[in-house]
C-alpha cells in the first residue's frame, strides 16, 4: 500500500455522533485529524456515516463540512422531519444527521451499502476507520464491493480486553467482536505506539490472523492559549495543576483527590494549590462523584472548555497531573510539555 490510492473512504461516523456535544475525547481528536489531513491531500476524500435510516455518503463538500461543525466554525442546522422521528430521543444527532442529507452524495438502507459504494468510489479505495463505530462484518462486505478496495484500521489501545475492570459492562465484548473483524478483514492496522502494537497484535495471534502493522505516532500540535476563553471569575491567584480526562476509573482521579486531603490536613489554607480537573463525568461509581461533589472551592471540574482555554489554564498550571492506570497514547502529557509544562505521571510500560 505505498502508493497513493485512487480515493480515501474515512468513516465518520463517530464524530458525526459527538457533534454539539462539547468537548472532544482524544479518540474524536484523532478521527478530526485524519478528516483534516485526508482533506487537504491530493487524493480524492469521501465520507461514510451511519445513521439511524441507514447510510450516508459524503463528498468532499460533505466532509467539509462535518469538519466545520466539529471544530466549532459552522453550528449545526436544524432537524428535519426524518430526523425529528428518527432520533426524537437525541436532538443534537437530529440536527447533525438532518445536516448530513442536506450535503449527502448519496445514501441508503443499511442492506444496501455495498451498491451504494460500488457505484460512487473509484477502484483501490482505501477506507481508514478510526473511530471503531463501523467495525462489522456487514459493512466490510460492502466495502469488499468495490474493486480491489482496502481496509484500514488504527487500533488505539486494547484496555478493554488488557483491563476490564477499567471498561463499563458490556465493553470488552463488543471491543473483543470488533477486534475479530480486524483480524479476517484489514489490510492494514495502524499502531501508535509499539507497545500498543505487541499488545494488540498478541490479541489478533490469538484471533487467528494478524494483518500487517505499521505504527504511526499521533501527531501533537501546539496549541495556543487563549485566556480570554476561560471561565469569567476564574481564580487563577494562587498556585494550581491541572489533569485532563474524561472522569472514569482508569485516569484515577481518586488517587488526586486523595492527595488533595492529605495536603489540605498538612498545609495552611493560604498554601494551598487548586486542583482543575478538564473532563467530562463519564462512568464511575458513585462515592467518587460524591467526593468530587464535596471537595470545594479547591477542587473544581471544568467540563466543556473550548481549546484555547485548555491551553491557557495547562500553561499557567505547575504541572500536568496524569495518574492513569491505563492509557493508550495519552495526549495531555504531550501537548503539556509542548507548551514546556512540567508533567507528573503514572510509570506506565
Amino acid at each position: 500500500m505505498g502508493a497513493a490510492p485512487p480515493g480515501w473512504l474515512l468513516d465518520l461516523t463517530r464524530l458525526v455522533s459527538r457533534l454539539g456535544r462539547g468537548a472532544l475525547t482524544g479518540v474524536d481528536r484523532v478521527e478530526l485529524a485524519w478528516l483534516e489531513h485526508l482533506a487537504t491531500g491530493p487524493v480524492p476524500l469521501w465520507g461514510l456515516v451511519r445513521t439511524a435510516l441507514g447510510f450516508v455518503l459524503l463528498d468532499g463538500r460533505g466532509a467539509q463540512m462535518v469538519r466545520d461543525c466539529a471544530t466549532g466554525i459552522a453550528p449545526l442546522g436544524a432537524a428535519d422531519l426524518l430526523g425529528r422521528i428518527s432520533r426524537w430521543d437525541q436532538p443534537l444527532r437530529a440536527r447533525a444527521e438532518s445536516d448530513l442529507r442536506r450535503v449527502a452524495l448519496a445514501r441508503c438502507m443499511r442492506p444496501l451499502l455495498g451498491r451504494m459504494l460500488s457505484r460512487h468510489l473509484p477502484s483501490g479505495t482505501v477506507y481508514l476507520n478510526v473511530g471503531h463505530a463501523d467495525l462489522a462484518q456487514g459493512v466490510m462486505r460492502a466495502v469488499r464491493g468495490i474493486p480491489a478496495a482496502k481496509v484500514v484500521v488504527l487500533v488505539h489501545d486494547t484496555i478493554p480486553l488488557d483491563h476490564p475492570e477499567f471498561s463499563r459492562p458490556g465493553i470488552p465484548a463488543v471491543f473483543a467482536r470488533k477486534l475479530a473483524v480486524v483480524a479476517a478483514a484489514a489490510d492494514l492496522v495502524i499502531h501508535t505506539t509499539e507497545a500498543t502494537r505487541e499488545r494488540t497484535e498478541r490479541h489478533l495471534a490469538a484471533l487467528g490472523r494478524v494483518p500487517p502493522g505499521v505504527v504511526a505516532a499521533l501527531g501533537v500540535p501546539v496549541p495556543r492559549p487563549e485566556p480570554d476563553l476561560l471561565p469569567p471569575g476564574l481564580d487563577l491567584t494562587r498556585p494550581y495543576y491541572v489533569t485532563i480526562g474524561t472522569i472514569e476509573p482508569r485516569k484515577n482521579h481518586a488517587l488526586l483527590l486523595d492527595v488533595w486531603d492529605k495536603l489540605a490536613a498538612r498545609l495552611p489554607a493560604s498554601a494551598m494549590p487548586r486542583l482543575f480537573i478538564l473532563g467530562h463525568r463519564g462512568w464511575a461509581d458513585a462515592a467518587l462523584f460524591a467526593r468530587l461533589d464535596a471537595a470545594g472551592g479547591l477542587v473544581r471540574t471544568l467540563p466543556d472548555l473550548p481549546d484555547g482555554a485548555v491551553a491557557a489554564l495547562l500553561a499557567g498550571a505547575e504541572a500536568l497531573l496524569f495518574p492513569s492506570l491505563a492509557e493508550g497514547y495519552g495526549l495531555p502529557p504531550l501537548e503539556a510539555m509542548a507548551l514546556n509544562v512540567p508533567v507528573i505521571c503514572a510509570a506506565l510500560a
